[in-house]
């Protein structure tokens, strides 16, 4: 289970180059066929375009497809495919819409335009660093609290929810390479005075 970076909703820019209309449009998909509902939802909403291009890449099979979607070859889809491979993205579609404005852009132009509407896309979205790591419920005595959250922040956790109840319970995700040493450390600065509960590994957003 590597880790991986993604988008954590829709989001979509535009731009206007001679007097064509570019709409860029991005999403979080996890297989093929959610990668085909977001580009059939955003065709259907722009059944007049000229153009709705779209690229995406999935975890799923380690797939990557793209479409020109009647521009000529090269010039759409791989350079929208391309800013999403630079920007390190996978799990994610995106659909670059265009209304035609009357005058040509030549190849070059096309891949700018294509390139630079993924780009404000993607520059539009949350992203998200996935990272393989367990859920973690961390539970001590208030004298040892302080103790604790000293030490949390060596070991780049991300902390979810803090409990004062009778004791303090601190929940957390910690990555899967700090767990066992994050777990040793505390032992061994609260002298085994902890409750410390491991979930099962999952993936979690660390950015």
């Amino acid at each position: 289970m590597e880790d991986y970076s993604t988008v954590k909703a829709f989001a979509s820019d535009t731009f206007t180059e001679k007097k064509s209309e570019f709409i860029g449009y991005i999403a979080p998909v996890t297989t093929n066929e959610e990668a085909v509902s977001f580009i059939e939802k955003i065709r259907s909403e722009h059944r007049k375009a000229t153009h709705n291009v779209y690229a995406y890449i999935l975890r799923e099979g380690n797939t990557s497809r793209y479409s020109d979607d009647g521009e000529p070859q090269g010039t759409a889809g791989v350079p929208v495919l391309d800013v999403l491979k630079k920007e390190g993205l996978t799990d994610v579609c995106c659909v670059v819409t265009r209304y035609f404005g009357g005058i040509l852009l030549g190849g070059g132009g096309l891949v700018r335009a294509y390139s630079h509407s993924a780009k404000i896309a993607v520059d539009a979205a949350e992203k998200m660093i996935m990272c393989a790591a367990y859920p973690v419920k961390i539970t001590v005595d208030y004298d040892l609290y302080g103790k604790i959250s000293y030490v949390l922040p060596e070991f780049e956790v991300k902390i979810t929810d803090t409990d004062f109840g009778t004791d303090v319970t601190v929940s957390l995700l910690v990555k899967k390479a700090f767990a066992e040493k994050l777990k040793l450390k505390l032992t061994d600065i609260t002298n085994g005075r902890l409750n410390f509960v491991q979930g099962e590994e999952i993936f979690g957003n660390f950015a």
